[in-house]
């Protein structure tokens, strides 16, 4: 049976390559329809007929190796059941320990590092391609650097996980996963006012603007919007990435305005207005804490299912995949995966979600700058950048896309501009 059970996985896993190799590169169509072709959102206004081709090569390939990349991980999981590695990791665990927390924390260190190991070559293969599309400008040290720094983060932050939630699991069978959910919050909460001033430092410098001068335009933009803020932050993304950004995280004290140094070299001052306006159009929309309402919902609904899915799967297969019951640590590999599968298959929805407050904040940052030629340059600017396609396939949109497309937010801004002079 598991053999059939793992032959079944990987022809699965063929099939579903092939059919979003072939979907990428012979059956979407990515052209504009007519009416915007010669507008300011059609690529061939403000990219050459090099960046053209550039830009259609690496989203294809980058987007095919997005959707090999998280079914790879089910794979994973699946044949660390079928072929007894969780068994082992167990075996090795109890035979180094007889307390139950160092068992957890052996048991963890090998699941990750068999995962770490696995997804490397997809990881390197990614980092390789946005490195010869001059994408990415990191050394292969510096690269590695942050792949560690990934490994003990989420090794980490399993570490406090798992030992509570295989605690709630054994003490109520069928309400664990509520009271794994009440627990969640307030670790979420702290997450994510810890992470702008202990995670994000580990991977890259930050420090107060050095152009004095924007700064005071930002602030008084922001004042403009009645958002308390003192100090805009920037980070040396440029030792890493070509690309450009800008965002708003933390919560509370914490919550910090950082603009990529990429962005500063490669914007002028309007463009960098109209990017901080965006970002403050999130602010005062309330998006920060809505997307936590939205986080903590879904991971409540995802729990439940996550529960009920393990309960069947071990019942009727518990013998093939070697997990005895629930509250056994084997059964790790099989609650991490149906995670991943929920995820995976909720992506449309919490994308639809995120492109809507994103294009909320579009409407409030040229509401607030009134300056369409800055924005449309900047989302130009964006897409030259980071080889984006301006109109991605659906399939693309609706799984990778939390954003709209850059030709739905220019020919918005296009609109508007047409909107506005009639006034």
């Amino acid at each position: 049976m598991a053999r059939k059970i793992g032959f079944y996985g990987v022809i699965a896993y063929f099939l579903y390559g092939l059919f979003f190799y072939w979907y990428l590169f012979y059956f979407a169509d990515t052209s504009l329809a007519f009416e915007y072709e010669g507008s300011r959102a059609d690529p061939a206004t403000f990219l050459n007929s090099r960046e053209l081709m550039l830009s259609e090569g690496y989203s294809k390939i980058r987007d095919l190796l997005f959707f090999l990349s998280t079914p790879f991980e089910w794979l994973f999981y699946l044949f660390i059941m079928l072929l007894g590695f969780s068994n082992a990791f167990k075996k090795w665990a109890e035979q180094s320990s007889k307390f139950k927390f160092i068992q957890i924390s052996i048991y963890l260190i090998w699941l990750s590092f068999f995962s770490f190991i696995a997804t490397l070559p997809l990881s390197y293969i990614s980092y390789s391609l946005s490195k010869s599309y001059n994408i990415s400008t990191q050394s292969f040290g510096g690269w590695m650097k942050d792949e560690l720094i990934d490994f003990w983060i989420n090794y980490g932050t399993m570490l406090i996980i798992v030992p509570v939630l295989y605690w709630l699991i054994n003490k109520s069978r069928k309400r664990w996963w509520l009271y794994a959910w009440l627990i969640s919050i307030p670790f979420t909460l702290f997450m994510m006012f810890l992470q702008p001033v202990v995670i994000d430092p580990l991977y890259n410098d930050f420090y107060p603007l050095k152009n004095k001068e924007l700064e005071a335009k930002i602030l008084d933009l922001a004042d403009k919007a009645n958002i308390p803020a003192e100090h805009v932050f920037e980070v040396n993304m440029s030792e890493k990435t070509n690309a450009l950004n800008a965002y708003v995280n933390g919560i509370g004290s914490n919550s910090r305005i950082v603009l990529w140094d990429t962005t500063l070299n490669q914007l002028n001052e309007n463009e960098i207005l109209f990017i901080m306006a965006h970002e403050m159009g999130h602010y005062v929309e309330k998006h920060i804490y809505f997307g936590i309402a939205g986080y903590l919902l879904l991971s409540l609904v995802g729990l439940y299912l996550a529960a009920r899915i393990m309960e069947q799967v071990i019942s009727r297969w518990g013998n093939v995949f070697k997990i005895p019951a629930v509250n056994d640590i084997r059964s790790l590999p099989l609650f991490l995966m149906i995670i991943s599968m929920l995820l995976f298959i909720s992506s449309p929805f919490s994308n639809f979600v995120s492109r809507y407050q994103e294009s909320r904040a579009d409407k409030y940052a040229i509401e607030l700058t009134k300056d369409t030629e800055a924005a449309i340059q900047t989302f130009q600017e964006l897409t030259r950048a980071g080889r984006s396609q301006v109109n991605p396939p659906l399939l693309v949109k609706i799984f990778r896309y939390g954003h709209p497309t850059m030709l739905e937010r220019i020919s918005y801004l296009e609109e508007y501009e047409i909107k506005n002079r009639s006034k």
